[in-house]
């Protein structure tokens, strides 16, 4: 007996998840927010996936991801790179967030990439941490560099104020 895989495509954006379900190519298009995420959960948990794949979307996947996951969906969230490499591997060089949600399907159904476990809150909030003090890091550094090339009259004003 052939056990029927289904895979599930989402793609997020800030406002909308777009979802794709392959082998069916039945498609929705919710709203990213809270009563969209839950209705998502409630449709998907009827289907029973076999994976679901989101691309990392500088945060707006987190909320939605952290509710699958909770609800013991089999998702995973997967480098954007990979899912582009992959649609121009299979000739898909168009890009909308419906065909994109396709792809992910597709990208979820063929590749199958590894289920990993969400870090704990802790984690997450060292992360946001670095993340930043990497940011202001980068930022003290520009502004170094800046202030070299500057006149004297400009950098006695910028040390002045900065100290």
């Amino acid at each position: 007996m052939e056990v029927s895989l289904i895979s599930v495509g989402i793609d997020v954006s800030k406002a909308q998840l777009d979802v794709e379900i392959r082998p069916s190519g039945e498609k929705q298009s919710l709203a990213n927010d809270k009563v969209g995420i839950k209705a998502l959960v409630k449709w998907l948990a009827k289907i029973a996936p076999t994976l679901i794949v989101m691309e990392a979307t500088g945060g707006y996947e987190r909320q939605v991801m952290r509710a699958l996951v909770s609800a013991d969906l089999p998702a995973v969230v997967v480098n954007p790179r990979q899912v582009r490499d992959f649609a121009k591997a299979t000739g898909q060089l168009a890009k909308t967030d419906s065909i994109d949600a396709g792809v992910l399907a597709h990208f979820a159904e063929v590749i199958r990439p590894a289920l990993r476990p969400l870090p704990d809150a802790a984690t997450v909030e060292l992360r946001a941490l670095t993340a930043r003090r990497r940011h202001l890091l980068e930022m003290i550094a520009a502004e170094n560099n800046r202030l070299e090339m500057t006149s004297t009259a400009v950098r006695k004003s910028i040390k002045a104020h900065v100290g």
